[in-house]
């Protein structure tokens, strides 16, 4: 039976991950921040699919997180055979204008900790020949996003990183998957602070969480590098960027996203 690490496990996607995993008979190592929510979760999937479900409570963006996830996983004799790296936050306004210390843990979160926990687990992968990374990107790392800037540029990141780790990693038999969705969950969008206008936008085009996760595990075993789950809309949005010039690109962007900021 193989075992899936997921962080930010206790809602949304990753718990949507959790449950089609286990409905798969795939044992569970849950991390997230909050205790009573891991632990509710934990219980139903044990109790559902007789499986093994391990949870860490940890904040990934705390000092030597990944460290403290690493040596907890070995102490618990748990071989982790999907990696899946979830966690992540954004924040929506003008950059000059936002909270420093908010930024730098979302560089920590998006693509410090991603790097870290890959990095400590793809050997492992690699001496068995077999598993394999489930990164979360957002069709936002197509292009730069005016006033979600941040975020934009961390899952840009995590787009190439991933892709490039699919390369390296194919002839040891194991697989990096990106995963690009566009909208999915209204409440990541309320946690941002996107103001009402944006949210209502974002809900007449929102995936389904569980719909996402489908659509990941689908193109994790066809061995694809790089998935955009959901409508027609969310590939449109990726791909147009390619065919036009880069600054209509960031001017579409602030017209789209700062009106609340112009002066």
């Amino acid at each position: 039976m193989t075992t899936a690490l997921i962080t930010g496990a206790s809602a949304g996607i990753g718990a949507a991950f959790a449950q089609q995993l286990a409905a798969h008979q795939t044992d569970l190592v849950l991390v997230a921040r909050s205790q009573d929510k891991l632990q509710e979760l934990a219980n139903s999937l044990r109790h559902q699919h007789q499986i093994q479900v391990d949870i860490i409570v940890q904040d990934l963006t705390a000092p030597n997180a990944t460290e403290t996830i690493f040596q907890t996983v070995q102490q618990l004799g748990r071989s982790i055979d999907l990696l899946v790296n979830n966690a992540g936050v954004g924040d929506y306004g003008d950059f000059t204008e936002s909270n420093r210390d908010l930024q730098l843990k979302m560089v920590q979160l998006n693509i410090a900790t991603i790097v870290d926990l890959s990095h400590r687990f793809l050997p492992g992968m690699r001496q068995r020949r077999t598993g394999g990374i489930i990164n979360m990107s957002s069709v936002a790392a197509f292009q730069s996003m005016p006033y979600f800037s941040i975020y934009a540029a961390t899952k840009a990141f995590t787009l190439s990183f991933s892709e490039a780790l699919w390369a390296e990693n194919r002839s040891y038999g194991v697989h990096v998957l990106a995963v690009c969705p566009g909208p999915a969950g209204i409440k990541f969008f309320k946690e941002a602070g996107f103001p009402s206008s944006l949210i209502n936008v974002a809900e007449k085009i929102d995936t389904p969480v569980k719909t996402v996760v489908q659509d990941a595990l689908e193109a994790f075993e066809k061995r694809e590098p790089i998935v955009i789950p959901g409508s027609l809309i969310n590939p449109i949005l990726a791909t147009l960027p390619r065919f036009v010039p880069r600054e209509w690109v960031s001017s579409f962007w602030k017209l789209i996203l700062g009106h609340d900021f112009d002066k």
